[in-house]
């Protein structure tokens, strides 16, 4: 009786799911960094930094779809 309902086995037992939820907090913290650039303290950023997270989200996700680990 946790707080936050248990994660689908997609994301917690299945193999490489470890990447998809890592998939997925990136592109989640991407996405809300996006949205949340127009207020103040994120106005603060320069546009590089938001940049280079936008691209390290795209990175990680294209890693996960074409080159997914191998579990032994």
């Amino acid at each position: 009786m946790g707080l936050l309902p248990s994660l689908p086995p997609r994301f917690s037992s299945l193999p490489g799911a470890s990447q998809r939820r890592r998939a997925l907090v990136v592109a989640a913290l991407a996405a809300l960094v996006w949205v949340l650039r127009p207020l103040w303290p994120l106005v603060a950023l320069p546009g590089w930094v938001v940049g280079g997270l936008l691209l390290w989200a795209v990175v990680e996700l294209v890693r996960w779809a074409w080159w997914p680990r191998r579990s032994a």
